[in-house]
Formats: C-alpha cells, structure tokens, sequence
C-alpha cells in the first residue's frame, strides 16, 4: 500500500505542475499546449501527435500498473522507484518553473525566450528528463512487461521532439542557442 500511495503522489505532483502550468498561461492568455496544431511541418505534427498519444497511454499503464501489481520481491528496488519519482518531479517542476511564461507544450508558433538560467544550466531540457525518470520510477515500482513497452515508446517518441525542438531552437536563436548546445548537454551536465 505504501508503494501505490507513494506512486499516486508522485503522479499527482508531477501532472499537477503540467496542470497548474497551463493554467496559470491561460489566465495570461498563452496558448501553452501547442502540440500538433499550427503551421508547422508534417514531419514534425506527426511526431507531436504520437507523442501525445504515448504521454496519455503512458498515464493509463502507469495508474493501471499501481493497482495491478500487487507485489514486487526486491524492497530496494521500489525505494529507488520511489527516489527516482521524487527527482522527477524536481526536475519537471524545477523546469516548468524556470521557464516562466515561455513554457510551452510542442514547438510553439510565437517566439518566446531563450532561458539559459535555473535548471536550465544543467540540462537543455529537464522537462523531458523528468518524464524520462518518471517512467523509469513507475517501472522500479511496478514492474510489468506492457508498462515497460509503453514507457519505452513514450520515452522515444520525447526524445523525437527533443531532436525536433532543437532544430527549432537553432532557427529561432541562432547563435546563442548553438553556443548553449555546446555548454550545456541535451539531458543532463555540463561541458
């Protein structure tokens, strides 16, 4: 009980971020979620698409994951799930944060800022490491062979949208992205 209570928290955490975030844009008339809508290239619509689709069946295994698996054998194993939940939604929160009013959900239409700062430091994109450590949490937690398909598409389709926003960022920031990409890793440390 202690492993699907602490699951559900983290869950909540994590989503309630993405949540709040998009509703406090709102009230400042921001369109945040901007994923597979606009002008943009098929190619990249497409990805958005299926990445929408994995992020919302990752969240249909994880809560079915939570109430099915009713035991896992190694205690430490699930620690480090939980560990690892808690850090990702130090990073997702940390990222959705720090990005102010230019967090955005797909590559958005308008410009908004280069942020360099924060969290920012020491990842180009913590938001996506954070779903990235929760999946993995999810699966310490509540090992199953579907939730780690799933989260292994979902984990794929994030790290086609990080190579997507990129050349994005490239377009819209030129040089002083280009200098940040060479500071900064994609994930996680620093040159």
């Amino acid at each position: 009980m202690l492993y699907q209570v602490s699951a559900i928290a983290i869950l909540i955490t994590f989503y309630g971020f993405y949540i709040a975030k998009i509703i406090v844009q709102n009230k400042k008339s921001i369109k945040t979620n901007q994923m597979g809508t606009g002008n943009k290239s098929k190619k990249v619509l497409q990805i958005e698409k299926i990445m929408g689709l994995a992020t919302v069946l990752i969240i249909i295994a994880d809560v079915c994951s939570i109430f099915a698996v009713k035991k896992f054998p190694i205690v430490q194993v699930r620690i480090a799930g939980i560990m690892l939940g808690i850090l990702a939604v130090v990073f997702f929160g940390s990222a959705t944060i720090t990005m102010k009013n230019s967090w955005r959900v797909g590559i958005p239409e308008e410009k908004t800022a280069l942020v360099t700062n924060g969290i920012y430091k020491w990842s180009r994109n913590p938001a996506f490491v954070g779903f990235d450590l929760l999946y993995v949490s999810l699966c310490l937690l509540f090992f199953n062979i579907p939730l780690l398909v799933i989260s292994i598409w979902a984990a794929v389709m994030l790290h086609l949208q990080v190579l997507q926003e990129e050349e994005h960022m490239k377009k819209t920031f030129g040089e002083d992205y280009i200098h940040y990409m060479k500071h900064t890793f994609r994930y996680f440390g620093k040159r």
